[in-house]
């Protein structure tokens, strides 16, 4: 899941935008299934391939959009906030492959169905906006949901560092949607690149080797390029076509198909606590953007720019 740097471009072709915010929740999706598959028992070893991988993709894409003069205005137009996405950004990349080697796929993308609300919550206290009822009520029900999966996961005697790290993610992206509204300019790619080349750079101090299979090589392009690059491409391209909470509502899409692919290409069943924690939590998120989308539509009338 990705952070709305700005309001959207009202846009011709909303449908295009649809395809590729979906497009890229499908492609985000598959990440804990790639991961699976990969031998590598260093975490560090995998970070540090999947972000080098995912940086030059999207390296390659600005420099394909925007050229070469065009790639270097944006990352000199980054500034000390889009420098601290980029830190953000780093950091969630490394929480999710060390939290999917530690836990189960599926609490790691249920905790991420959290961050909106999170965003919500952080934004009252940093900006002071305001909170709806259905918001609090959307709040309190998060809660419960992901009390239910953590007691599921510690009554199995799973990793508390693994879901302490799952649980970090949607308050790091919390912190980087709040920052992002309170400076609309950043730019999510050059801030996502660079926030790739420094979890590499991270990484690459803590592994004990960067030996790796041709098979494993593979997997790791796929996880960092098509998975992480591909997929970020793909929603800051389609998100500015479309209203915001629009982007936010299908981009919902990725927790609902992550743990299908784990059933389907590694069995991996989610318990009956963790279906019921994250069902509570899908369906107070779906609450709220679906609230916040009538919100947003309703009194604007859109105007070509």
């Amino acid at each position: 899941m990705a952070v709305s740097s700005s309001s959207p471009v009202p846009a011709a072709r909303p449908w295009l935008g649809i395809a590729l915010v979906l497009g890229s929740a499908t492609a985000w999706s598959y990440g804990g299934a790639i991961q699976r598959f990969i031998g590598m028992s260093d975490g560090w070893a995998i970070v540090f391939w999947r972000c080098l991988f995912g940086g030059l993709f999207l390296l390659s894409f600005m420099l394909i959009r925007d050229k070469v003069a065009g790639t270097i205005r944006l990352f000199r137009a980054m500034g000390w906030p889009g420098l601290m996405i980029a830190v953000g950004f780093a950091a969630v990349s490394t929480c999710f492959v060390l939290a999917v080697s530690m836990t189960a796929v599926a609490n790691v993308v249920l905790f991420m169905a959290a961050i909106p609300l999170f965003a919500a919550l952080l934004a009252r206290i940093v900006l002071g906006e305001p909170i709806t009822a259905v918001t609090w009520g959307a709040i309190g029900a998060v809660i419960l949901g992901v009390a239910i999966m953590v007691s599921t996961s510690i009554g199995e005697g799973g990793s508390l560092v693994g879901l302490g790290l799952a649980a970090s993610i949607p308050v790091i992206f919390a912190c980087m949607t709040v920052l992002t509204r309170r400076h609309p300019e950043i730019r999510m790619t050059p801030a996502a690149s660079t926030g790739c080349f420094i979890a590499s750079a991270i990484a690459a101090t803590q592994t004990t080797s960067f030996a790796v299979s041709p098979p494993d090589l593979a997997l790791l392009f796929a996880f960092g390029a098509l998975n992480l690059g591909l997929g970020m491409a793909m929603y800051v391209t389609g998100a500015r076509m479309i209203p915001s909470a629009l982007a936010a509502l299908l981009g919902t899409a990725e927790m609902i198909l992550a743990p299908v692919w784990m059933v389907l290409l590694h069995h991996e069943v989610p318990s009956g606590r963790t279906m019921i924690g994250g069902g509570i939590v899908l369906v107070a998120l779906f609450t709220y953007l679906i609230g916040h989308m009538r919100r947003e539509l309703g009194p604007r009338v859109p105007t070509a720019s």
